[in-house]
């Protein structure tokens, strides 16, 4: 392993608290500079696919998680994963945002090939991806009807309101500095009804799975068991640690006054 990405991997696996202490332009900056990029960055390639293992496959996913933003989604993503019948490749991120960038940029058959070479599995098990911004981006429905039309879709909804307090602390964090523009696309990712409908308009009812975040936090093997057996995945298997945390908030979260509750 280079130097590189010895160095990026050092990074990416800080212990919690330093990892907390570092502020994430810092964090930004030093990725870039090891030219390590996230998939959702101006500067991560996309047309660089993973090479497949001998006793891999590849191809449309499996199944896609479309939502939503601080709803729990790496917690259950990470539990879906832990199936025996299901593939992940540790080096690639949950969130593959392959579709951002196709609201301003033309989608067709090669970018098609490209997003299914995303998905490497062992042979006889499935896997897919969660990346929360799809279910928000308009344009993303139609594109996801051409590349994976079979994919079965996850969505899990949280009470709006909390949903807005804890969206708009993470755009914060991550340095937005528009206040308007912050705010009102945090507000827009929870308004459900209208993004929902144009995933209905791409997809049959029956492939998309609408799930309760506080359902999931009350009773998680019971709605884990509902995940499951939508997947096509026994469900007689259940993961040792059903309430481990992935990705702790550690931001405050807004505080909003009753006008605006109102």
């Amino acid at each position: 392993m280079g130097l590189r990405q010895s160095a990026a991997g050092a990074l990416r696996d800080l212990p919690p608290g330093l990892h907390e202490v570092v502020p994430p332009s810092v964090r930004r900056s030093l990725r870039h500079r090891l030219d390590r990029y996230y998939g959702w960055e101006v500067g991560f390639d996309h047309h660089r696919t993973p090479t497949l293992e001998p006793d891999e496959e590849n191809g449309p996913p499996g199944f896609v998680g479309i939502g939503v933003q601080k709803a729990g989604t790496s917690w259950w993503h990470k539990l879906i994963v832990d199936h025996p019948l299901v593939s992940e490749r540790p080096s690639i991120h949950k969130e593959r945002h392959f579709f951002a960038r196709f609201g301003a940029e033309e989608f067709g058959a090669a970018d098609v090939a490209d997003y299914r070479s995303w998905f490497p599995r062992k042979v006889g098990t499935t896997t897919g991806e969660w990346t929360p911004d799809y279910f928000y981006y308009p344009w993303v429905p139609p594109l996801l009807a051409m590349a994976a039309p079979e994919a079965r879709l996850l969505l899990i909804l949280r009470d709006p309101i909390q949903r807005f307090r804890s969206g708009l602390a993470h755009q914060i964090r991550n340095g937005a500095d528009h206040v308007g523009s912050t705010q009102a696309e945090a507000l827009g990712r929870s308004l459900y009804a209208d993004a929902l409908r144009r995933w209905r308009a791409c997809f049959p009812s029956e492939q998309l799975l609408v799930l309760q975040y506080e359902a999931c936090v009350a009773t998680p093997a019971k709605e884990l068991a509902v995940t499951y057996e939508f997947l096509g995945l026994d469900t007689d298997y259940m993961p040792a640690n059903l309430r481990a945390e992935v990705n702790r908030t550690v931001e405050e979260k807004a505080r909003l006054s009753s006008d605006v509750l109102g």
